[in-house]
């Protein structure tokens, strides 16, 4: 008898000590896959940082970043009006490095219709909107040395209600691991000249933007680009642009100087006012992933 109670006793524990399984309920779900990992467990290439190529600009040229599909991207330009030339040395100091005076401004959000697809509106406070598409056609990889993608653009003056302007063009690049992204953008704008003049004087532009991004030290950068326009309008100085950036998470600051203030495509195709000005600037990229 007692033997008996002896394995009752044992068969109760033994079943208190059984897997949850094997009583019929369900195992915990496994826990949830990281956002930069895609379906099949695989990393999403799209949404991991790109040491070589760590922003979708230079200065106010694009680079060939893929953004990654459904998200988004937010970026801030800010060109102060005063030319570093402008008095003397102690004006430069007294107005805080141009700081004070009025400024050229553009917001831009970035969207990822597609992997390889994104588009973009940009909108300045001198009432310009430019509405910009990009789609990669070829990646750099093993066999191919350079990334390849297609662009098109449509602006449009005091908000995109007169003036009107396309433009066409590619963006070329080719990495160095751990380095930096050279870049050549050829570009077609037309109806780049919006001034009253002779009806002889060209219309269109075609620019053929060269630039670098290079990594110093860390996620210390500097960055470079210049546009010189090759036929058509060109009146003024060739757009050009110098600056050095910090990458921090997901932000990007970058302090440049420039002689254009410009930012959107027919804005580079018109060049800034000469050589001999000179604007102090910044950007601020954030992105959303």
């Amino acid at each position: 008898m007692s033997s008996l109670r002896y394995l009752i006793a044992l068969s109760l524990v033994l079943a208190a000590a059984r897997p949850a399984a094997a009583q019929g309920e369900a195992p915990p779900p496994p826990p949830a896959a990281p956002a930069s990992v895609a379906q099949g467990g695989q990393p999403d290439p799209d949404l991991q940082v790109v040491v070589e190529e760590p922003d979708f600009a230079l200065g106010a040229l694009p680079t060939t970043l893929r953004m990654p599909k459904g998200k988004f991207a937010f970026r801030l330009t800010h060109r102060f009006n005063r030319a570093i030339a402008s008095g003397d040395v102690g004006d430069f100091f007294a107005d805080f490095f141009g700081f004070d005076s009025s400024a050229k401004i553009g917001l831009e959000l970035r969207y990822g219709i597609l992997p390889g697809t994104q588009a973009t509106v940009l909108r300045t406070n001198d009432r310009a909107i430019q509405f910009l598409g990009q789609h990669e056609f070829i990646r750099q990889d093993d066999r191919r040395w350079l990334t390849v993608d297609a662009l098109g653009a449509v602006e449009g003056a005091d908000n995109f209600s007169e003036d009107f302007s396309g433009s066409i063009g590619a963006v070329l690049s080719h990495r160095f691991t751990e380095r930096g992204t050279i870049y050549a953008q050829p570009v077609f704008v037309f109806n780049s000249n919006l001034a009253t003049s002779p009806a002889d004087e060209d219309e269109n532009t075609m620019f053929i933007g060269v630039g670098a991004r290079w990594r110093i030290h860390g996620r210390t950068y500097l960055v470079a680009e210049l546009a010189p326009r090759v036929t058509g309008y060109d009146q003024g100085g060739d757009h050009m642009s110098f600056g050095i950036e910090k990458r921090a998470g997901g932000h990007v600051f970058q302090f440049n100087v420039s002689n254009s203030l410009g930012t959107t495509m027919r804005q580079v195709a018109r060049g800034g006012p000469s050589y001999d000005d000179w604007f102090v600037g910044f950007n601020l990229s954030r992105r959303f992933f």
